[in-house]
């Protein structure tokens, strides 16, 4: 019969993960470095079967691939900072997303921004999350006709959605019903568990959605995303090394959870009390605060290049289906497996953000 990794359970996942890494050297952990400079520098990903590890804010990946810089519905954005990486169901999931896109009038496509590292974990800058390959940002601007030059995917600004002069306001001249629709048409999909607006762009949602408002519930308010929204996958099925976030509350989110962002007590800066000794400063995560398998897929070998590491098929396109899709290679008894060719969110905030 055969077998694939979305039925296996954790314990053979790290077996054959200590196959292919033929030593697990204790390198990273003795050099005390934080877990952001040794993920953050990795290029390529683990060379292993897709396997998520860990929760969204905690954690990696193994067996990752990158989404193409360019393909016929999305570019990829600032190239330069590698984390255009994720779950093969995750990066399947924004190829399909970026066609139905473009057939809802938003333009010539999505334009992506950062996924995750080659080998997920805690990155240098920008992200909480964005750890296990399950997340991604989509700007809210259209893929221009003309594709972007590298340069020019660097130094784009972003848009924001809202009023400058007006304190949590969508501004009315750049918000439009096709926006409306393409974030609503991200919630969708079954396999997206969330998608992270601003506030005031969930308001907006709720205030002038007309549709089906069965998915509104999946699209929570969070500080920032008022230039780009982030989609956020639920653990495939058979991951046992994921960690899965709490279920969204029932309803469509339209409710005192969402009243609370427009009241002071987000937005109010911390009490400090004068009589207080000064707070040390916060320790770097290490490998050794993240789940054991992160220090097996740092030490692991990697792929030659970005073409080995790149599921392709239908000419260069991953699978658009969802958790089946994938099919991770068999391989031998101790043999590799070989793949084919933020802003900080404070501690109070309602539950199910």
């Amino acid at each position: 019969m055969k077998k694939t990794w979305g039925t296996r359970p954790i314990a053979t996942a790290l077996m054959l993960a200590a196959a292919f890494a033929s030593v697990i050297s204790d390198t990273a952990l003795a050099e005390g470095r934080p877990a952001k400079e040794l993920f953050g520098g990795m290029a390529l990903p683990a060379k292993a079967a897709p396997s998520p590890y860990g929760s969204y804010a905690k954690g990696c990946i193994a067996g990752a691939v990158a989404i193409p810089t360019d393909g016929p519905t999305w570019q990829a954005m600032r190239l330069s900072r590698n984390r255009r990486w994720g779950h093969p169901q995750m990066i399947a999931l924004l190829e399909r997303f970026s066609r139905d896109a473009v057939q809802l009038g938003w333009g010539s496509g999505i334009l992506i921004g950062d996924i995750s590292q080659p080998r997920g974990g805690p990155m240098l800058s920008g992200h909480a999350s964005h750890q296990i390959g399950l997340d991604a940002d989509i700007w809210f601007t259209p893929k221009p006709a003309n594709p972007l030059s590298p340069q020019q995917r660097e130094d784009m600004p972003f848009t924001s959605m809202l009023q400058k002069d007006k304190f949590l306001t969508v501004d009315r001249r750049l918000w439009t019903n096709t926006h409306a629709q393409v974030v609503v048409q991200a919630a969708s999909y079954p396999q997206v568990e969330r998608i992270f607006v601003n506030p005031a762009i969930k308001k907006k949602l709720c205030e002038t959605w007309t549709g089906d408002r069965s998915v509104l519930g999946k699209i929570r308010p969070i500080y920032g995303h008022d230039a780009h929204f982030h989609i956020r996958m639920r653990c495939p099925d058979g991951a046992s090394g994921c960690k899965p976030q709490a279920a969204v509350p029932p309803g469509d989110g339209c409710d005192k959870s969402l009243a609370w962002w427009f009241t002071q007590e987000p937005w109010a800066a911390p009490k400090k009390d004068p009589n207080a000794k000064p707070a040390p400063k916060p320790r770097a995560i290490q490998v050794s605060d993240l789940p054991k398998a992160c220090a097996m897929v740092l030490d692991a070998r990697g792929p030659s290049s970005e073409m080995e590491a790149t599921y392709q098929a239908g000419g260069g396109s991953m699978p658009s289906s969802t958790a089946s899709a994938f099919v991770a290679p068999q391989a031998a008894a101790g043999e590799a497996f070989e793949l084919p060719a933020v802003v900080p969110v404070p501690a109070a905030r309602p539950s199910g953000w």
